[in-house]
């Protein structure tokens, strides 16, 4: 690489700047518009967003930032958001992003570990990290964000900050490849949150192969219901349409704000959890509602349902495409799958219990399924790897694999395996690779429940009993030590079709029992229970279940 070049990832903005100044590149949309007046949103162009950043970046370094240093961002998803992180980037900090879905106690507890330099927040956060400043007395660059409280520690508002960076010609720091960019926590659904190293250089490499992957070209309208993508947006040339909604519950959207949204841009590209296409595309099924604009669709952080694939695929045009890009916080994209392969192909055979086909690799990307071990594996000469339709773990590799937590430091061993100059990522998820090197998905790897007959795998028993057509989902859990663990599944039903006295529910177990035990697969499970109520998933997709959860209250 040419050392004079600038691999920092937010210069891509001031590249499409350059190119399209007046585009639009943020949108925030006003609601529904009367039928013969004009369009009701707030704008921002290119040309303006790539200004405001330039400003925050100098403000800070003017201030005394200094590139490297770590900024803890807690503000929503929105304008200042996007604007706030470019600029943090710009400006050479590391971004520490943190989801308020994990909750209050681990949010603190993760910070304390990131042990930020300064935090750019809200001024209701600020006022937590002032309370809490013990805990982060290294913390002295303070930005409070829609405020102009007094912010102990010399604290400053943002307007105070672009105000000096506009007046101010400090350059811009380079970067490289593999400098610090962010640290991003994982959502903690199996085990505590971790920090995770993002360089520059994986987030060039994750927008290039999204870019090239799906097609995606400047001038595309997207409406980004997960902030990460958002960021994505800008440095493709695309204008990224914020949504009226809590990006945090997805399940929560009102669809009407969606369909309003996508009726004003014409928006032609839209990213968004399953649980929020479950709820929009249910509702435009309901009302005879069409999204014609619509023609490309990517939904990640849980496996899409069929159904919802199908709904889906009724209301956008014709010619559309629904992608499930694969993947984890650690490394992100690995693969990805179409909707009409699942439609078609897939779907059925998960249902007899094949597991979830996740689809093929990115270009560039590398995976095996290895032989599943609990412990640390420290160099590649330790691991064995399976034949294709044998089920073990996965691990990949590639230009977007991150190569350390840089907080929970002891989980590198188990998730970090050395191949001389690289690196491989044990992803946690266990599944096989068919004949066309694609991998199907048989759940997490601490999830499954070893047995004295053998081990079960929480996807394809979960398939097999979702089949029913009063459930909705349903979890697999062990219970007792393992291998001696006694199988249980616990069943949600669809909320009109829940069982009402006790005859009905003994009347659904039994089914459920008959049906199980007709598929060699679930045949050793007879202990099949109802939930009282919907089965515990994380707040950022409504879609992962808390298995660890429902076996403290079932061991009990």
């Amino acid at each position: 690489m040419n050392k004079t070049e600038d691999r920092n990832v937010a210069r891509r903005l001031s590249k499409v700047a350059a190119l399209v100044p007046g585009g639009i590149a943020i949108a925030t949309p006003l609601g529904r518009p009367p039928r013969s007046g004009p369009r009701s949103y707030d704008a921002v162009t290119f040309e303006q967003l790539d200004q405001r950043t330039d400003a925050i970046a100098r403000g800070l370094l003017d201030w005394g930032v200094q590139p490297g240093m770590r900024l803890a961002m807690l503000v929503p998803f929105g304008p200042d958001f996007l604007a706030l992180t470019f600029g943090l980037l710009k400006a050479g900090a590391v971004v520490v992003l943190i989801d308020p879905g994990m909750g209050r106690r681990n949010m603190v507890r993760c910070l304390q570990d990131a042990r930020p330099d300064g935090f750019v927040a809200i001024p209701q956060a600020q006022a937590v990290r002032s309370v809490l400043r013990k805990r982060f007395s290294q913390a002295r660059w303070n930005v409070s964000v829609g405020g102009k409280w007094f912010l102990p520690g010399g604290g400053r508002p943002l307007e105070s900050v672009e105000v000096t960076g506009r007046e101010s010609q400090t350059e811009l720091p380079t970067r490289e490849d593999s400098d610090a960019a962010a640290v991003i926590f994982t959502t903690g659904s199996t085990g505590p949150p971790k920090g995770v190293h993002y360089t520059h250089g994986i987030f060039n490499h994750q927008i290039d192969l999204i870019r090239q992957r799906y097609g995606i070209q400047p001038g595309s309208r997207d409406l980004a219901c997960f902030p990460l993508f958002g960021l994505f947006d800008a440095m493709m040339g695309v204008t990224t349409i914020i949504p009226d909604m809590d990006p945090t519950r997805p399940a929560d959207v009102n669809p009407r704000r969606v369909i309003e949204a996508v009726e004003q841009w014409e928006i032609d590209q839209a990213f968004g959890s399953p649980a929020l296409w479950n709820t929009v595309a249910g509702y435009c099924v309901k009302q005879n509602q069409r999204l014609p604009t619509l023609r490309r669709v990517l939904s990640a952080g849980a496996p899409v349902p069929p159904q919802t694939l199908a709904m889906l695929r009724s209301v956008i045009h014709p010619d559309g495409e629904i992608f499930t890009p694969y993947g984890a916080t650690e490394s992100l994209p690995v693969a990805s799958i179409e909707s009409r392969d699942v439609l078609t192909d897939t779907a059925h055979r998960s249902r007899q219990g094949a597991g979830t086909c996740v689809g093929t690799r990115f270009e560039s990307m590398q995976w095996r399924v290895i032989e599943i071990n609990d412990g640390p594996l420290a160099s590649i000469d330790e691991t064995r790897e399976m034949p294709a339709g044998e089920i073990g773990e996965l691990m990949v590799s590639g230009p977007v694999v991150t190569e350390q937590y840089v907080t929970r430091s002891d989980q590198n061993a188990l998730h970090k395996v050395r191949d001389g100059d690289r690196v491989w990522h044990r992803m946690g998820d266990v599944g096989y690779l068919d004949a066309e090197d694609r991998f199907w998905f048989c759940g997490r790897k601490a999830h499954r429940v070893r047995t004295a007959g053998g081990t079960l795998y929480t996807v394809p028993c979960e398939s097999i009993i979702n089949t029913h057509q009063d459930v909705y989902r349903s979890a697999l859990i062990g219970l007792g030590a393992a291998p001696e663990q006694h199988p249980v599944i616990v069943v949600e039903p669809y909320g009109s079709r829940r069982p009402r006295s006790p005859r009905a529910k003994q009347r659904l177990i039994d089914e459920l029992k008959q049906l199980a035990a007709s598929h060699e697969l679930t045949a050793a499970i007879s202990d099949i229970r109802i939930h009282p109520r919907g089965l515990p998933v994380d707040i950022r997709h409504n879609s992962k279940i808390f298995r660890e959860q429902l076996a403290d209250v079932y061991r009990g």
